[in-house]
Protein backbone atom coordinates (compact mmCIF):
# COMPACT_ATOMS: atom_id res chain seq x y z
CA UNK A 1 0.00 0.00 0.00
CA UNK A 2 1.46 3.40 -1.00
CA UNK A 3 1.24 6.02 1.51
CA UNK A 4 1.03 9.43 0.71
CA UNK A 5 1.19 12.41 2.96
CA UNK A 6 0.15 16.03 1.36
CA UNK A 7 -0.13 19.19 2.46
CA UNK A 8 3.75 19.52 2.92
CA UNK A 9 6.00 22.81 3.34
CA UNK A 10 8.33 23.07 6.41
CA UNK A 11 11.71 21.76 5.52
CA UNK A 12 12.55 19.81 8.76
CA UNK A 13 8.69 18.17 8.57
CA UNK A 14 9.41 16.93 4.88
CA UNK A 15 12.84 15.73 6.47
CA UNK A 16 11.01 13.34 9.48
CA UNK A 17 7.72 12.77 7.46
CA UNK A 18 9.79 10.47 4.30
CA UNK A 19 11.08 8.51 6.53
CA UNK A 20 7.57 6.95 6.92
CA UNK A 21 6.04 8.12 3.82
CA UNK A 22 6.07 6.49 -0.12
CA UNK A 23 4.97 9.49 -2.17
CA UNK A 24 4.84 13.11 -0.36
CA UNK A 25 3.00 16.01 -1.91
CA UNK A 26 3.41 19.64 -2.07
CA UNK A 27 0.26 22.16 -2.75
CA UNK A 28 0.79 24.94 -5.69
CA UNK A 29 -3.00 26.27 -5.32
CA UNK A 30 -2.85 29.94 -3.79
CA UNK A 31 -6.19 29.90 -2.04
CA UNK A 32 -5.22 26.54 0.25
CA UNK A 33 -4.03 27.13 3.80
CA UNK A 34 -1.00 24.42 3.18
CA UNK A 35 -0.08 26.40 -0.11
CA UNK A 36 3.90 26.07 -0.86
CA UNK A 37 4.69 30.02 -1.60
CA UNK A 38 8.34 29.52 -1.44
CA UNK A 39 10.50 26.68 -2.07
CA UNK A 40 11.33 24.90 0.52
CA UNK A 41 15.06 24.54 2.06
CA UNK A 42 14.84 20.64 2.06
CA UNK A 43 12.79 18.58 -0.79
CA UNK A 44 12.17 14.96 -0.40
CA UNK A 45 15.08 12.49 -1.60
CA UNK A 46 13.21 9.14 -0.82
CA UNK A 47 9.64 9.95 -1.10
CA UNK A 48 8.49 10.72 -4.49
CA UNK A 49 7.24 14.63 -4.83
CA UNK A 50 3.98 15.10 -5.73
CA UNK A 51 2.90 19.02 -7.03
CA UNK A 52 -0.87 19.44 -6.17
CA UNK A 53 -2.36 21.89 -8.75
CA UNK A 54 -6.40 23.11 -9.07
CA UNK A 55 -6.99 24.59 -12.45
CA UNK A 56 -3.49 25.96 -13.13
CA UNK A 57 -2.09 26.94 -16.65
CA UNK A 58 -0.44 24.01 -17.87
CA UNK A 59 2.83 25.75 -18.64
CA UNK A 60 3.05 27.04 -15.12
CA UNK A 61 2.16 23.67 -14.18
CA UNK A 62 5.27 22.15 -16.71
CA UNK A 63 7.14 24.85 -15.01
CA UNK A 64 6.93 24.07 -11.40
CA UNK A 65 7.31 20.23 -11.87
CA UNK A 66 10.58 21.26 -13.62
CA UNK A 67 11.93 23.46 -10.59
CA UNK A 68 10.78 20.87 -7.79
CA UNK A 69 11.70 17.92 -9.54
CA UNK A 70 8.11 16.11 -9.24
CA UNK A 71 7.52 12.90 -10.19
CA UNK A 72 3.65 13.15 -10.25
CA UNK A 73 1.37 15.49 -11.05
CA UNK A 74 -2.05 16.12 -9.47
CA UNK A 75 -4.84 17.70 -10.50
CA UNK A 76 -7.14 18.34 -8.07
CA UNK A 77 -9.51 20.74 -10.28
CA UNK A 78 -11.79 20.93 -13.15
CA UNK A 79 -9.10 19.83 -15.74
CA UNK A 80 -9.99 18.46 -18.94
CA UNK A 81 -8.76 15.41 -20.95
CA UNK A 82 -7.37 17.63 -23.72
CA UNK A 83 -5.66 19.86 -20.46
CA UNK A 84 -4.26 16.13 -19.33
CA UNK A 85 -2.40 15.53 -22.87
CA UNK A 86 -0.90 19.24 -22.50
CA UNK A 87 1.48 17.31 -19.52
CA UNK A 88 3.24 14.95 -21.86
CA UNK A 89 5.92 12.91 -20.27
CA UNK A 90 5.03 13.26 -16.41
CA UNK A 91 2.68 10.74 -14.58
CA UNK A 92 -0.33 11.77 -13.66
CA UNK A 93 -3.08 11.57 -10.53
CA UNK A 94 -6.59 13.17 -11.34
CA UNK A 95 -8.69 13.78 -8.35
CA UNK A 96 -12.42 13.10 -7.90
CA UNK A 97 -14.70 14.17 -5.82
CA UNK A 98 -17.00 11.33 -4.54
CA UNK A 99 -20.57 11.12 -2.72
CA UNK A 100 -22.26 8.98 -4.32
CA UNK A 101 -22.06 5.73 -6.89
CA UNK A 102 -22.88 7.86 -10.09
CA UNK A 103 -19.70 10.42 -9.53
CA UNK A 104 -17.70 7.61 -10.27
CA UNK A 105 -18.94 8.26 -14.01
CA UNK A 106 -16.19 11.54 -14.45
CA UNK A 107 -13.83 9.19 -14.39
CA UNK A 108 -14.51 7.08 -17.76
CA UNK A 109 -12.81 10.35 -20.12
CA UNK A 110 -9.34 10.28 -18.06
CA UNK A 111 -9.10 6.41 -18.54
CA UNK A 112 -5.65 5.88 -20.28
CA UNK A 113 -4.74 9.36 -19.76
CA UNK A 114 -3.97 9.77 -15.84
CA UNK A 115 -1.80 7.22 -14.32
CA UNK A 116 -3.37 7.49 -11.15
CA UNK A 117 -7.00 8.59 -9.73
CA UNK A 118 -7.51 9.97 -6.20
CA UNK A 119 -10.72 9.55 -4.83
CA UNK A 120 -11.51 12.47 -2.58
CA UNK A 121 -14.59 13.61 -0.07
CA UNK A 122 -17.11 16.23 -1.99
CA UNK A 123 -16.77 19.39 0.66
CA UNK A 124 -16.87 23.43 0.45
CA UNK A 125 -12.96 22.75 -0.17
CA UNK A 126 -11.70 21.19 -3.15
CA UNK A 127 -9.96 19.06 -0.81
CA UNK A 128 -8.32 18.96 2.88
CA UNK A 129 -12.03 19.21 3.89
CA UNK A 130 -10.67 16.19 6.59
CA UNK A 131 -14.06 14.56 6.37
CA UNK A 132 -14.58 10.79 4.69
CA UNK A 133 -17.45 9.72 2.02
CA UNK A 134 -19.20 6.30 2.13
CA UNK A 135 -16.40 3.91 1.43
CA UNK A 136 -18.85 1.66 1.03
CA UNK A 137 -19.72 3.07 -2.46
CA UNK A 138 -15.78 2.02 -3.76
CA UNK A 139 -17.40 -1.04 -5.04
CA UNK A 140 -19.01 0.96 -7.88
CA UNK A 141 -15.84 1.95 -9.40
CA UNK A 142 -15.14 -0.20 -12.19
CA UNK A 143 -12.03 1.43 -14.23
CA UNK A 144 -9.24 -0.06 -14.70
CA UNK A 145 -7.52 3.01 -13.50
CA UNK A 146 -5.50 2.44 -9.94
CA UNK A 147 -6.47 4.25 -7.09
CA UNK A 148 -5.49 6.36 -4.09
CA UNK A 149 -8.21 6.57 -1.19
CA UNK A 150 -8.34 10.59 0.44
CA UNK A 151 -10.34 12.44 2.12
CA UNK A 152 -10.70 12.55 6.30
CA UNK A 153 -8.72 9.58 6.91
CA UNK A 154 -7.36 9.72 10.98
CA UNK A 155 -5.49 7.63 13.11
CA UNK A 156 -8.64 5.78 14.06
CA UNK A 157 -9.69 4.43 10.89
CA UNK A 158 -6.71 1.63 11.00
CA UNK A 159 -9.29 -1.29 10.64
CA UNK A 160 -11.15 0.82 8.14
CA UNK A 161 -7.93 1.15 5.72
CA UNK A 162 -6.88 -2.49 6.44
CA UNK A 163 -10.44 -3.74 5.32
CA UNK A 164 -10.21 -1.80 2.13
CA UNK A 165 -10.01 -4.79 -0.49
CA UNK A 166 -10.86 -3.14 -3.64
CA UNK A 167 -8.01 -4.49 -6.75
CA UNK A 168 -7.57 -1.09 -7.59
CA UNK A 169 -6.91 1.06 -4.81
CA UNK A 170 -3.03 1.08 -4.08
CA UNK A 171 -2.69 3.38 -1.94
CA UNK A 172 -3.98 6.61 0.91
CA UNK A 173 -3.51 9.82 0.94
CA UNK A 174 -2.95 11.61 4.66
CA UNK A 175 -3.61 14.89 5.36
CA UNK A 176 -5.53 17.34 7.90
CA UNK A 177 -6.16 14.80 10.64
CA UNK A 178 -2.51 14.36 11.02
CA UNK A 179 -1.94 18.40 11.26
CA UNK A 180 -0.66 20.25 14.42
CA UNK A 181 -1.64 23.00 11.95
CA UNK A 182 -1.81 23.89 8.56
CA UNK A 183 1.11 22.30 6.36
CA UNK A 184 2.62 20.69 9.54
CA UNK A 185 2.24 17.12 10.29
CA UNK A 186 2.32 15.43 13.45
CA UNK A 187 5.71 12.93 13.09
CA UNK A 188 4.53 10.63 16.15
CA UNK A 189 0.65 10.35 14.97
CA UNK A 190 1.56 9.55 11.13
CA UNK A 191 4.36 7.16 12.49
CA UNK A 192 1.81 5.03 15.08
CA UNK A 193 -0.69 4.78 12.28
CA UNK A 194 1.40 3.59 9.29
CA UNK A 195 3.20 1.11 11.67
CA UNK A 196 -0.33 -0.16 12.43
CA UNK A 197 -2.00 0.42 8.61
CA UNK A 198 1.28 -1.71 7.33
CA UNK A 199 0.96 -5.11 9.54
Amino acid sequence: MIIKVCGMREAENIREVEKLTDWLGMIFWPKSSRYVSQRPEYLPTQAKRVGVFVDEEAGRVMETADEYGLDLIQLHGHESPEYISMLKGHRIIKAFNIAIPSDFMDTAPYEGLADYFLFDTKGKQVGGNGEKFDWSVLSSYQGNTPFLLSGGIGPEDVEQVRAINHPKCIGIDLNSRFEIAPGLKDVNKLKEFIEKVKK
